[in-house]
């Protein structure tokens, strides 16, 4: 059996996109395993996968700097061996980790991130707005070059609806809809002020319960403030580990999330997705997985978006223009249409 070592550091929602295509890899090419080097919080995102191996990277510690991640490599080496190497992240770290393997003589293949039409799908003056190869088809790309063939135009759902947590309150006959309203960046969150009015709406549907989502103690605050005012909002932040947030998720109807981590895990287990989009776009690539286009709320006509891929710079016009002039009835209706 041959072993690929994929590699993927940084954020939850980036991660998350790998594992559908790492899925169809290996349901198309049984003779492989995947080695999975990531955040080693994150292994949760590959439970239940036949021959997809989580390897924990502690890259603030033991894995840190350059000896760290030479001591990475070594552990990876010791532990498997691997054939060849497919770099799904090409930034620093990963570039130090594959080099090892290369010199090694090993096969590597490396994600090509787009830059150049990222670069004009953003900037201000003779922007190129239209719709770049997705996130999900770039990591898929580098399979192929590794000689995998691959085929992305089916999205089944990775993972199957999960048992509730021990100790929460059964569904029933209750329609969940997942409120998620938080961002890394202020300019990929709808302002807190009009979150309450979707909030205040979807309450009050018959036999529905919102479940708000977030982490950290700041976005925990938050939503218990919010869920003070409207009882019927249930917080989940807080009250469970990642394993048992995942077996919520899967059993919503709807997720209401920014473009942000929650809008990838639901589409993990093929929950609809209600994202809600401001400095950044659809067209950058970075849509959930399986989820359609049609089920993104945007301001269409502001032509100074996106403004950035990653929403990370701040509004240049100072208004926010993109989150502030999108009515919460916009939001309301597409949740109300898409949930049934």
């Amino acid at each position: 059996m041959r072993t690929i070592l994929a590699i993927r550091f940084s954020a939850m929602g980036d991660v998350a996109m790998t594992i559908p295509v790492m899925k169809l890899v290996l349901d198309a090419h049984p003779d492989i395993q995947i080695v999975f080097v990531t955040n080693k919080n994150w292994g949760a995102l590959c439970a239940n996968i036949p021959r997809l191996i989580f390897f924990p990277a502690d890259l603030k510690g033991a894995h840190k700097g350059f000896k760290g991640l030479f001591k990475l490599f070594l552990h990876i080496r010791k532990e498997y061996r691997i054939d060849a190497v497919a770099d799904l992240h090409q930034v620093l770290r990963s570039q130090i980790v594959r080099t090892f393997f290369k010199l090694s003589g090993k096969r590597v293949a490396v994600i090509d991130k787009g830059r150049a039409e990222k670069k004009a799908l953003v900037r201000q003056e003779n922007k190129v707005l239209q719709p770049l190869t997705s996130t999900i088809e770039r990591y898929a790309g580098v399979f192929r070059e590794l000689g995998l063939a691959l085929d992305i135009t089916a999205t089944p759902p990775v993972f199957g609806a999960q048992p509730l947590p021990g100790g929460m309150f059964d569904k029933g006959a209750d329609k969940w809809i997942g409120l998620a309203p938080f961002a890394t960046y202020r300019e990929k969150t709808y302002p807190l002020d009009k979150i309450e009015q979707v909030l205040a709406v979807l309450v009050q549907q018959p036999a529905t319960k919102v479940l708000l989502m977030g982490g950290g103690a700041a976005e925990m605050a938050r939503l218990t403030a919010l869920a003070a005012k409207y009882p019927a909002a249930v917080v989940m932040a807080g009250r469970y580990s990642l394993p048992e947030e995942l077996a919520v998720i899967s059993q919503l109807d709807v997720m209401i999330s920014m473009d942000s981590a929650n809008m990838h895990l639901a589409s993990l287990f093929g929950v609809p997705v209600v994202s809600v989009w401001g400095a950044t776009h659809p067209f950058a690539g970075f849509m959930g997985y399986g989820q359609p286009l049609s089920n993104a709320v945007q301001v269409e006509d502001l032509p100074c978006r996106p403004c950035s891929i990653f929403g990370n710079k701040p509004c240049f016009r100072g208004d926010h223009a993109c989150m502030e002039w999108l009515p919460p009835a916009a939001v309301i209706s597409k949740v109300l249409t898409v949930a049934g």
